[in-house]
């Protein structure tokens, strides 16, 4: 079918592939439901292979750019699974330590998009740690329909310390000034939502379209948030009033935008829910509050 755009699916057809991609129906529900929206010679399963990531396509930086220094390297997690490992990349020819940004995954576990956002990070003169939640598992799979079998799987309270723990290996890092923000993308995007409660020494939290926090533990943010929606993406959204709510109440310092016109993952260039404009847009807005609290933090404390 060649590469898609979301403007190409029966919006239908693009509710069904979230429902798909968080665990809600499985494939063959998939296949059965879609069939009904697949004509002219294509087939549901043509629908499904559109749908599903292009990495090498999207790629936007090498692993083995010499501008970026990369390894997995593993970390400790007393409170959480064994066994951690994560993707650690910094500039190649930085000059002392800089701010650190812990990049939260999916639910599909450390894929290739997420290493290249690590990579992009590390280009933007960040220390990017990327951790694989999936590590206890036998890591990333690379095969993403067998990586959301396996993620149920994972004990997620247990996960969630692994995320926790996986800042303060970063913060510690020789390379890593001490300040340390999250960005994360869906399933991560309700990481770095919690990590914010966690983490009262947070510099800054990026969520990308990720559940919210319980209310009650909103109070519990110190670092500042900038959050983005897509505006198609009802089971996030119904979310968004509550937590707003609670954000003012509790007087957690917030900026927040919903992007006209995107779904759900639209920061993800590997597939067609894909939007350049919002994403371009979102991620400019990213590397510019990180720069403004992170390297600030940085300058307060020299």
């Amino acid at each position: 079918m060649g590469r898609k755009k979301a403007a190409d699916f029966d919006p239908d057809v693009l509710l069904l592939f979230d429902q798909y991609v968080h665990g809600a129906i499985d494939r063959r529900e998939f296949l059965e439901k879609a069939a009904r929206y697949a004509a002219g010679g294509v087939t549901a399963a043509m629908l499904l292979d559109a749908l599903n990531p292009r990495f090498a396509e999207a790629q936007q930086v090498a692993s083995d750019d010499a501008r970026i220094a990369a390894e997995y390297v593993p970390f400790p997690s007393p409170q959480g699974n064994a066994g951690m490992r994560g993707y650690l990349v910094r500039p190649a020819s930085a000059e002392g330590r800089l701010p650190g940004v812990l990049v939260v995954h999916e639910n599909r576990g450390l894929n290739p998009h997420i290493e290249d956002i690590a990579r992009r990070l590390a280009l933007d003169h960040f220390v990017a740690f990327a951790p694989d939640a999936l590590a206890p598992l036998g890591g990333y799979p690379g095969d993403e329909d067998r990586a959301r079998q396996l993620f149920p799987q994972l004990d997620q309270a247990k996960t969630r310390e692994d995320f926790v723990a996986a800042a303060a290996f970063l913060r510690g890092r020789p390379e890593c000034s001490g300040t340390v923000g999250v960005v994360g993308f869906c399933y991560g995007g309700g990481i770095a939502n919690m990590l914010a409660t966690r983490l009262p020494d947070l510099g800054a939290a990026v969520p990308f379209y990720g559940n919210q926090p319980a209310a009650e533990d909103v109070a519990k943010i110190r670092a500042p948030l900038l959050i983005h929606y897509a505006e198609h993406d009802p089971r996030i959204n119904a979310g968004w009033p509550a937590y707003e709510a609670a954000l003012k109440a509790a007087k957690v310092p917030y900026t927040a935008h919903v992007y006209p016109g995107t779904q759900h993952g639209f920061n993800n260039d590997t597939t067609p829910r894909y939007d350049e404009a919002a994403a371009k847009l979102a991620w400019k807005r990213t590397i510019e509050f990180f720069n403004a609290h992170l390297r600030t933090q940085e300058r307060s404390r020299s």
